[in-house]
């Protein structure tokens, strides 16, 4: 079974109050008071510019998307993350912004079975967003990231 997502992760407020402008924008709660809008179809074309967005190196982040997701930073960290996996290999990708500007990243990585989970580019996107995990899990898990496998789960579990 694999792993895909696609998404833009801030703290819940902030979020929730962004993406009222983002047609097709779902927001799903995740631990610790974040929450995620995932990389829709609908969100894609709502965002887009249609300049190219491959400066990132992100498979799904619309050209024009990086500026606004900056724009919402300044009301507090936001990070766009995308993950994909497929029996334990795959790759994931991050990116964080603050104060309005790039902060961390872009961070990738490809993944192994043996891929230190502490060391991720989402975990690390994930501490800068304020974080904390327990012993014997990383910040994807304590955050929830498991919970769902792919963008459609989420949607359909988000209350919006």
């Amino acid at each position: 079974m694999g792993y895909e997502l696609q998404a833009a992760i801030a703290r819940d407020e902030l979020l929730r109050a962004a993406s009222r402008g983002v047609p097709g924008g779902r927001v799903a709660p995740l631990c610790q008071g974040l929450s995620l809008m995932p990389m829709t179809d609908e969100v894609f074309d709502a965002v887009t510019d249609g300049s190219s967005a491959g400066a990132l190196g992100f498979w799904r982040l619309p050209g024009g998307f990086a500026r606004q997701l900056a724009q919402w930073s300044a009301a507090g960290p936001v990070a766009y993350v995308e993950a994909e996996y497929f029996g334990g290999v795959g790759e994931q990708r991050a990116v964080v912004w603050a104060d309005g500007a790039l902060a961390v990243g872009p961070l990738d990585a490809p993944a192994k079975k043996w891929f230190a989970r502490t060391v991720s580019p989402i975990s690390q996107a994930l501490r800068e967003l304020g974080v904390r995990s327990s012993l014997g899990e990383d910040e994807f898990e304590a955050v929830g990231l498991d919970r769902h496998r792919d963008n459609d789960a989420w949607i359909s579990s988000s209350p919006t």
